[in-house]
């Protein structure tokens, strides 16, 4: 990969990691809800579990859908299902209290396993996948890419987390956190809907 390319996948990658999409909706919310310290996991299971995951689908997992195209459809409705649940997790998340049962932040393992899920993630490793590893050293490549990836997301998950904290401590415990949950639930919703309708 020459200089030219890393440039653009820097690029790619820091544009990809930041904009809004599910992964920064979830981090938000529990960063307002859990606090930074226990967002951590959450954010972790992003940072390393992208990269993976692109890993693998620019070695050639991802041609699985030309040969088996119904296989797309399959993962599209089972990510907006997954979507859908957690953003019903997220619209009624609560740090504890109250009389209600505590809500618990994402761990590592989870996270990771969403981004196969993850409509925005799968289009992400697709598309970089097609356009930066070629055949003459897929695996340098796919590496190169994975760890661009890893520190952008390292950024972003770091930056979506501490900016969902510092909305929660503004926030506080009551109906104004409960309503912006509510609010990420939505737009969590909404994100699902829209990538399904997109396809």
């Amino acid at each position: 990969m020459d200089l030219d390319a890393l440039v653009n996948l820097t690029g790619i990658a820091f544009a990809a990691s930041w904009t809004p999409g599910p992964n920064t909706v979830m981090l938000a919310s529990s960063g307002a809800t859990f606090g930074w310290r226990r967002t951590l996991p959450h954010a972790f299971g992003i940072t390393l579990g992208f990269p993976v995951m692109l890993m693998i689908v620019a070695l050639g997992f991802g041609q699985i859908f030309l040969v088996v195209p119904i296989l797309a459809t399959v993962m599209a409705w089972i990510g907006f299902g997954v979507m859908i649940w957690l953003a019903w997790r997220i619209a009624r998340a609560r740090p504890g209290g109250g009389g209600q049962r505590a809500s618990r932040p994402l761990s590592f393992l989870q996270a990771s396993a969403f981004q196969w899920v993850n409509p925005k993630a799968w289009a992400m490793a697709i598309g970089v996948g097609g356009a930066f590893i070629t055949a003459d050293a897929p695996l340098r490549q796919a590496l190169i890419a994975g760890a661009v990836f890893m520190f952008a997301g390292l950024s972003a998950t770091q930056g979506w987390a501490l900016f969902g904290t510092a909305i929660g401590r503004f926030l506080g415990q009551g109906n104004r956190l409960a309503i912006f949950n509510a609010a990420m639930g939505l737009l969590l919703a909404a994100c699902a809907v829209w990538m399904l309708l997109s396809r």
